[in-house]
Parts: C-alpha cells; structure tokens; sequence
C-alpha cells in the first residue's frame, strides 16, 4: 500500500492484466439442483429488493436485457463479490461463497442458460475465467446522434474543484480511513443550531462504503466531461479536447474510477488503496502536461 502525501499526486506502476474470461454460460455450469437451492435462497434473501421474478423492484432487475447490459460481459467473479460484499442490502457480507454459487445458479437458470453436471464452484479464480454472455447493442444505441446537446457551463477548473477533485479525495482518504469502522457523531460546536449543521448535514445519510461507490462512479461518470466541446481553462484558453493525449488522459481517468468502484465493491480497505495508485496515476500523467508547468495558471491547457 502507497501513502499519498498531501497534495502530491505519485506516479504508479500500470495495473497487472486480468485473466480474459474464456468461457460463456452457455455450456452449462450450474446442476438443477444449485439453482434451486439458489431460488428458496433468493426468496429469502432478494426478492423483496429485486422482485418474485427478478423483474426489480427497490433494487435492479436480475434478468433480461437490462441485466445482461450491467453484469453479461463482466467475469463471474465480479458478480459473484458484488453478491457476497455487498448484498443483502439490509445484512451485507453475511452470504458465503456457497450460497453466493447457489444464487448464481438461479440467476442463470431464471435467464434460461442451460444447466449440467457440475455445481457452480465459488473459487475466485475459475470466476474470473468465465462471462454470461455479451449484451447485445443497447436500443438507445442508434438514436444517440439524435441526443440533445448541452454546452459547457463551467471552465475546467470549476468541473474539477466541484466533481473530480471531492471525489477523488473520498477515495485517496480510504488509505488511512476504513469506510467500514463505525462513526463517531462529532460533538456540535459552540453557538451551532444542533438541528442544522451546514457542515456536517448529510453526512449520516449512507454507510462509508456507499460513499466510497458513489464518488468512484462520479469520476467515471463526470469525466468525459473534460471533452466537452467548448469548454474553456480557467485562463480563457479552449480545452484540448480533440488532442489524443487529452483524449488518452480522459480514458484513463475513466478507467480509474472504474477501477475504484470494482475496488470498493469488495468492501476492503486495502483492495482500495490500492486503487488509488491508479487514479494517482492517471490524474499525475495528465498534469505533467497541462498543468504543472513553467508559467503557472497562465500556461495551463496548452502542452
């Protein structure tokens, strides 16, 4: 684990490939007997969240197209951490690996993937090798020229202080912090209205966890907004958004908050500081280059 010192981003080494998935469900990896061990499982455990028939309902569908958007191409091992850390909702980390297969096998047998001779394993690394199968192309797909176009409201500088900045901070702050110890209430300061505290309002509303998910996919999420076109540096210079090194830097920003959110959904302190070398990285590469230059403010956005 790498400590980040105090506004100073460290270069990382890149992330060890992953082992590609080489096989689909489609050759049967469950028994009829898991999957039904899976449904009473399920019942019990999910269905008031995602529906009798995994139709969703206060969480995600578990079956169809919408399911197969999120979870088809993923390796097995994704699905089956998410499952094990962090469901169910009201009880998380309390399913073993056992009945994590079990569900699995439901899940599978509710898409209509056919079965065989051998129960799911739970082993982590024969997860990895296999996917559910590829989503077809998503129907909004083809349609998407057709959305509408919002221009850049904020200069660069603004989007990164306001999203990027605060989220990233979440993230770089689980390397000394475990989202997952208990809070204690902070003692409410002289002359502050206990009903009110602008600082502190909302603070208890989600688990460290959850906060942790949500600024992780607010990275991914926000940051091809730095190739909005339009978008202007703090100092009136137009942001490089066609240069593939911005580009580049972009994708690899993306990524990052990708990588931090499959972290978190492991609900392990160190699984995520160590994500955070990468988000380190992606965020050191880019200001190298257009920030942290000779000329301060006035040279940044130009290479």
């Amino acid at each position: 684990m790498r400590t980040l010192a105090a506004g100073v981003l460290l270069a990382s080494l890149a992330p060890a490939l992953q082992a590609q998935p080489t096989r689909t469900a489609n050759v049967g990896l469950y028994t009829d007997a898991q999957a039904a061990q899976g449904r009473t499982l399920y019942g019990e455990k999910c269905a008031k969240c995602h529906g009798d028939a995994l139709e969703g309902k206060a969480a995600p569908p578990l079956a169809g197209s919408p399911f197969l958007a999120v979870w088809g191409a993923e390796p097995l091992s994704e699905l089956a951490g998410k499952i094990r850390n962090t469901m169910p909702a009201d009880n998380p980390g309390t399913l073993q690996p056992a009945e994590t297969a079990n569900l699995i096998a439901y899940l599978l047998q509710a898409g209509k993937f056919p079965s065989g001779r051998k129960e799911l394993s739970a082993d982590e690394a024969g997860l990895k090798s296999i996917v559910i199968a590829a989503a077809p192309p998503s129907a909004g797909a083809a349609a998407q020229s057709q959305a509408p176009f919002f221009p850049a409201m904020g200069n660069l500088n603004q989007v990164m202080r306001g999203i990027l900045f605060p989220a990233s901070n979440i993230i770089f702050n689980v390397q000394s912090n475990d989202p997952g110890a208990p809070v204690k209430p902070a003692p409410v300061a002289a002359g502050a209205n206990p009903s009110f505290n602008w600082t502190d309002w909302g603070a208890g509303i989600y688990t460290g966890w959850q906060v942790v998910d949500y600024a992780s996919v607010a990275i991914a999420e926000s940051a091809p907004l730095l190739l909005t076109p339009g978008r202007r540096c703090e100092n009136g210079k137009p942001v490089p958004v066609d240069r593939p090194d911005w580009i580049k830097f972009t994708q690899g920003l993306v990524e990052a908050g990708r990588e931090a959110y499959r972290a978190s959904q492991s609900r392990s302190q160190e699984a995520v500081s160590d994500a955070t070398n990468q988000l380190a990285d992606s965020c050191f590469q880019c200001h190298r280059v257009y920030r942290d230059k000779r000329g301060g403010a006035a040279a940044r956005c130009t290479p």
